[in-house]
């Protein structure tokens, strides 16, 4: 993922122009891999990068800028120097304070990054390593991130992007570096024979600046700074645009573009989208899945404008690994076709989702990032995170609780929105400070927080005195929110007391639910000391509605 003069966003088989300057905070948690991550590592992650056959490996780099790794770990492929996979992130201590400002990955899987730590733009690599694609000259396998010093060692790299097996760099002079698997000329080297260590690619790039670079599974692609596009490598789809479907060892000028300004292209598993400066989109390639957007699932050897019927589109994605194409408009609404979930969509279709990240976590297979996912550079935050932030912060709070003689900062305009009991309360006084007896204090501040966040931090144990304080301020969702807690929390030692706290604050289910616990587990229960001091009357519901259950049966 690459800045490029503030107006260029770029990828490694897929890429994205963003002509305005409004962002959004991205969401890893729509990839399942995340999904065990707890809510508050997830908060802390600014980039991440999902990769694998199965979309079952990912990197991520946090606002510390420390580096983790979790997933499968083929070939490797986390750079944890090791090949055992990790359900849990492990931290890849190599990249920690690196400052990843690119990373691609392959189909083996290997990976490749950018770091700008230093003056020169360092490229990594790591992972499968069959065809030289890690550009260290050799095709042993990389368990951990090593420098590609080869010809880069004096050139600014900022930019990497990876085929199937193979990996080109862009240089901040317009420059192209490419090696590794070359079996159909992808490297552009004028032979097939593999690259072991980068290479430029010169040939028609010769004292030509390239602006933006793209891979396709066996195939590379270029735009330069005058617009015009080149390709080279597997062609047998058409996915050169050339009009042919010959492979080519060089880059080739797609002629059909001529006199159309290209600023960026996006390559899928062997089809190419690419975005001019007005707006409009043309498509080449291969089209089983309808991925070119054309009706039909005809391929094409040379660019088809595709019929959007929409405003201008200002980015376009498109990934190596899959056959589905994404688009979005300038008001940001995003379309999308080819293969969507198995089916075959030949037209682009509108969605309801506001990014094009959305579609390739919902809809693509495997579900993999089309790029490196960023959240926000500055210090952006959601309305919910920024609620989070100011809970219990006297900064500019305007009421405060006492609650045990400790005090809890909160806004009375946010107590009053989301309460009917505050709302009421704070309409007839002007107090600044108000006093709590019936509560304690981390019942009280446990309610305080689940009004700014909408959950809630207790231990169970707890969550009793807070299902009492929700009864009390009719807050029916806090209470069934305290009853799923209490349900995580139950044992035979406290079975019995969270069975008298649901029927004295009247919680129906969780009732239920303790009640048949204590029948399923009866001998253990019955030994308990809460048992033995069980209240008579609800010591006697207890033992005819067990009886009624069968629990004394023989």
């Amino acid at each position: 993922f690459f800045f490029l003069s503030g107006s260029y966003i770029t990828s490694a088989k897929c890429y994205i122009v963003c002509v305005t300057s409004q962002s959004s905070m991205l969401d890893v948690g729509k990839w399942p891999v995340f999904a065990l991550l707890p809510p508050e590592d997830l908060q802390l992650i600014r980039q991440a990068c999902v990769f694998g056959s199965a979309a079952n490996e990912a990197i991520y780099v946090t606002v510390n800028d420390e580096v983790f790794a979790l997933g499968t770990n083929c070939s490797g492929c986390l750079g944890l120097g090791d090949t055992q996979s990790s359900i849990e992130p492990r931290r890849i201590d190599i990249l920690c304070g690196k400052k990843i400002v690119s990373l691609s990955y392959g189909t083996g899987p290997h990976i490749c990054i950018v770091s700008p730590v230093s003056v020169d733009g360092e490229v990594y690599s790591w992972g499968h390593n069959g065809y030289s694609q890690l550009g260290n000259g050799t095709t042993n396998h990389g368990l951990t991130p090593a420098l590609v010093s080869t010809n880069l060692i004096s050139k600014k790299v900022k930019e990497v992007a990876c085929g199937s097996h193979h990996t080109i760099a862009l240089t901040t002079e317009g420059e192209v570096y490419a090696w590794g698997y070359n079996n159909s000329g992808q490297v552009g080297s004028g032979s097939t024979a593999n690259q072991p260590t980068p290479r430029r690619v010169s040939s028609c790039l010769q004292n030509k600046v390239v602006v933006n670079i793209a891979c396709g599974q066996l195939c590379s692609m270029a735009v330069l700074d005058n617009g015009e596009t080149y390709g080279w490598g597997y062609n047998c789809n058409g996915q050169l645009g050339l009009g042919n479907n010959g492979n080519q060892q060089t880059p080739c000028r797609i002629a059909a573009l001529q006199g159309i300004n290209i600023i960026q292209v996006a390559c899928g598993y062997a089809h190419t989208l690419a975005l001019t400066d007005e707006g409009f989109v043309y498509s080449w390639g291969a089209n089983s899945y309808g991925q070119l957007g054309t009706g039909n699932k005809s391929n094409q050897a040379v660019p088809t404008l595709i019929n959007m019927d929409k405003e201008r589109m200002v980015e376009v994605a498109a990934c190596h690994t899959s056959h589905t194409s994404v688009a979005k408009t300038q008001s940001g609404q995003v379309l999308m076709w080819g293969q969507c979930r198995g089916q075959a969509v030949a037209y682009p279709h509108l969605t309801h989702f506001t990014s094009t990240d959305d579609v390739f976590a919902c809809f693509a297979t495997p579900a993999v990032t089309w790029h490196l996912l960023s959240v926000d550079g500055d210090d952006y935050l959601t309305v919910a995170q920024s609620l989070k932030r100011e809970f219990d912060s006297p900064e500019i709070s305007d009421l405060r609780f006492l609650v045990d003689g400790k005090c809890i900062h909160v806004h009375k305009a946010l107590l009053k929105i989301r309460c009917e009991h505050f709302r009421a309360l704070l309409n007839e006084t002007d107090e600044e400070t108000i006093e709590i007896h019936q509560f304690s204090f981390l019942v009280y501040r446990a309610f305080l927080e689940y009004l700014y966040t909408d959950t809630i931090n207790l231990p169970p144990e707890d969550a009793i005195g807070l299902l009492d304080l929700s009864t009390y301020y009719r807050e029916s969702r806090l209470k069934r929110l305290c009853q799923e807690t209490i349900k995580r929390g139950i044992t035979e030692e406290n079975a019995i007391t969270l069975l008298s706290a649901a029927v004295k604050y009247e919680a129906q289910d969780l009732e239920e639910f303790c009640f048949k616990f204590c029948v399923n587990h009866l001998t253990a229960v019955t030994q308990t000391q809460a048992f033995a001091e069980m209240d008579h009357d609800l010591l006697k519901n207890f033992i005819s509605k067990a009886s009624r259950y069968g629990a004394f049966k023989n």
